[in-house]
């Protein structure tokens, strides 16, 4: 049962990274790495930490694994410091306002479907209490966004 398990996480592993690859690799993305978010994690690494707990989940319940997995490394793609945004910009919400913005930009670099606009569009409620997710897969990612979040910044140094 136990090696059966481990064949299973493997392969699943192996299926995840072939879904995302070519979305890991654009240069645009890899662009996040440079961008802290929670704690001492950048975007990039936040992203793909959601992008894989979303294609376990959605795996496990059977959803669109590969849309979420996709969306999950998009979803914050908005390519700047959150943490010295407001005082450079005057954008005072960007819990509120970042979705919109990786959205306009993932949607440069990506023919999206229905699955990944809703993630990417509203995977902060409750912070954005009119714009909840629409899709199981939108809700998954709420939730595992939020689990991220909290992991990466309760490792800070």
């Amino acid at each position: 049962m136990i090696k059966k398990l481990h064949g299973l996480r493997r392969k699943w592993k192996d299926d995840f990274y072939d879904s995302i690859k070519d979305v890991a690799r654009h240069p645009v993305v890899l662009r996040m790495k440079l961008y802290p978010h929670h704690g001492n994690t950048n975007c990039y690494q936040h992203c793909m930490n959601v992008a894989y707990y979303n294609y376990l989940w959605c795996r496990f319940f059977h959803l669109d694994a590969e849309s979420a997995a996709r969306a999950g490394m998009l979803h914050d793609l908005f390519l700047y410091d959150w943490h010295t945004h407001a005082a450079k910009t005057g954008d005072k919400f960007h819990g509120l306002t970042h979705p919109d913005v990786s959205f306009e930009n993932a949607s440069r670099l990506y023919k999206l479907n229905k699955v990944e606009k809703d993630i990417i569009r509203n995977h902060m409620w409750p912070v954005t209490f009119f714009r909840f997710p629409r899709t199981k897969e939108g809700w998954v990612t709420t939730v595992t966004d939020k689990y991220c979040g909290a992991c990466e910044t309760s490792r800070r140094k």
